[in-house]
């Protein structure tokens, strides 16, 4: 249950922090006071989205905490343990806006995505919106609440699952075959460019590799000649440096027999006359080894061009061809292997609508089973809730359909008939808006049950209601509180009279600041708020009299 909220700089909060009990607790207060923001900061730490506009002005963040206690709640536990989260019996949530939009998320202190937040919070809370009602108008919405009341999730997710499977092997059947002409056109193309390509062989670094070599080739006598000009200067002409460079060495060795402080000196001019001679030698060899061969450079020429050519027509560079040979070799092969997979994807999608069949016929059965089951328990509420002849059913009716569909194939629509000797009709064309309000919270009320959640937020889903039928109703909201805890945004003083624990939000304002405070009421001043919302403004003696009867009385 929640035992802790703390909300700040939220909207028109400032700062507000409330500890709550178990039992059912009413939140009442004047039409905009601020009721449904407390409702709004609590989703918002569920795992809402995030909006900048809700941080109070001019603040740039906003905060909201909420603690929970977790005893006996084994999926959280599971979910924590996955995520290495520490936690004892409660898990602490904590979510902050910041005014450029983003937000960030924390789990018992520990970082986390806003998702993390939202698959905690669908086990601990369920919020019933002061809009429910409207939405109950609407097909999908009506399949929702009857599946979430029936027990039948494994079915369900089978049905789900086995139509994922169906789609995507049909979805990948439809690009493999629905387009045959531009397949062939493509395998032709593949297999000249491969066989091409292949043909030429194209190696990697091969063409740097023909550059250098072209170089040298196209430049060879140039550097034959100069090559032997420098060899006759180095040591074959009568003025050699390799003569000059003996001598040198021959008078500096000579006078080390009178310094050998010139000894240092004679070493560099010895290892230099080895190094120069070394040098003399690689040249002597390159220019025995060095071969003037036409028919190889106008070979390189060739195969330098042919390798540009071809690649100007993939559109690569020369030195890529050898990587686009391999990707063009792996598209042929997937090509060619399409056949087999449009086999195995026929197989794959037959099994899965076989699959996806048998689920939807349990399904269909478990959602009429689970209709007739909720229908006559909604049907009761409603006797209860002033429609006293009001009938109330669930009509599941399968599809007349072939292609799968998520969900499974059937129509589920809910029907009323609001009076006696009236036919089912409908939702839309029958029920007016204080009527769609009393079924939606019967609808919600049986739902919640079936749920088991620990916690229940209904936020002025008594709208549209008054006189007895809304003393029933804080009944139907207390009967739900004996075993869970259950919060109500309500503007009902029958309603807020069964409350447990009352709390008055009221809304101040200071210089052009508006500012939302939530304040506990106990004994008198809970007889004024409640006769507040009997009398008006003006509060009475006799509507204090009235709210001291309705608190007594529960």
């Amino acid at each position: 249950m929640l035992k802790h909220l703390h909300i700040r700089d939220f909207a028109v909060i400032e700062e507000l922090e409330v500890q709550f009990d178990s039992g059912m607790t009413v939140f009442t207060g004047e039409t905009g006071a601020g009721k449904s923001i407390i409702v709004d900061a609590l989703g918002l730490v569920m795992g809402d989205r995030a909006d900048s506009s809700i941080i109070r002005h001019p603040c740039e963040t906003t905060e909201i905490t909420a603690i929970f206690d977790i005893t006996d709640i084994p999926a959280i536990s599971h979910i924590l343990d996955e995520q290495g989260i520490q936690y004892n019996d409660e898990v602490i949530l904590r979510r902050v806006v910041n005014r450029d939009g983003r937000s960030r998320a924390y789990v018992n202190g520990t970082p986390s995505p806003a998702q993390l937040l939202r698959e905690i919070g669908e086990y601990l809370v369920d919020i019933y919106g002061q809009h429910a009602h409207q939405s109950l108008l609407k097909r999908d919405v009506q399949r929702g609440l009857l599946d979430d009341s029936g027990n039948y999730r494994n079915i369900l997710e089978t049905v789900r699952n086995s139509y994922q499977d169906w789609s995507q092997a049909d979805r990948e059947l439809a690009e493999l075959s629905g387009h045959g002409e531009d397949h062939d056109a493509r395998m032709a193309l593949l297999q000249y460019q491969v066989q091409e390509l292949e043909a030429l062989a194209p190696e990697p670094s091969e063409t740097e590799a023909l550059e250098e070599e072209h170089k040298r080739l196209a430049n060879a006598r140039r550097i034959m000649e100069t090559a032997q000009q420098v060899l006759n200067l180095l040591s074959e002409d009568e003025a050699a440096i390799s003569n000059g460079i003996d001598h040198v060495l021959h008078e500096m060795q000579g006078l080390l027999r009178f310094d050998q402080g010139l000894s240092a000196i004679a070493e560099l001019l010895e290892n230099a006359s080895i190094q120069f001679n070394e040098a003399v030698n690689e040249i002597r060899h390159y220019l025995e080894t060095m071969d003037l061969d036409p028919a190889r450079l106008r070979e390189v020429e060739d195969r330098i061009s042919a390798l540009h050519n071809i690649a100007r027509k993939h559109k690569v560079r020369p030195e890529e061809l050898a990587n686009h040979l391999e990707l063009l070799q792996r598209d042929l092969e997937t090509l060619e292997g399409s056949q087999q997979r449009i086999i195995d994807l026929e197989q794959a999608r037959g099994k899965a609508l076989q699959d996806y069949c048998t689920a939807t016929d349990k399904l269909h059965s478990k959602r009429k089973k689970a209709a007739r089951m909720i229908s006559l328990a909604i049907e009761e509420k409603l006797k209860q809730l002033g429609m006293p002849g009001g009938k109330f059913q669930i009509e599941v009716s399968k599809l007349d359909k072939d292609t799968p569909m998520r969900d499974g194939l059937d129509r589920i629509e809910y029907l009323v008939a609001i009076n006696p000797g009236q036919s089912m009709q409908p939702l839309s064309k029958v029920a007016s808006g204080g009527e769609l309000s009393r079924i939606s919270l019967a609808i919600q009320v049986i739902g919640s049950k079936d749920k088991g959640l620990p916690t229940l937020i209904f936020d002025e889903v008594d709208s549209g209601i008054g006189g007895g039928v809304a003393e029933i109703v804080g009944k139907l909201l207390h009967s739900l509180a004996g075993n869970r805890q259950v919060f109500c945004v309500t503007h009902l003083p029958q309603v807020a009279s069964l409350g447990d624990h009352h709390l008055l939000v009221n809304k101040s304002t200071h210089a052009e600041t508006t500012l939302t405070q939530v304040v506990p009421l106990l004994t008198e001043d809970r007889v004024e708020e409640i006769a507040r919302m009997l009398g008006g403004l003006k509060v009475t003696d006799q509507s204090r009299a009235h709210a001291r009867e309705m608190l007594a009385g529960n």
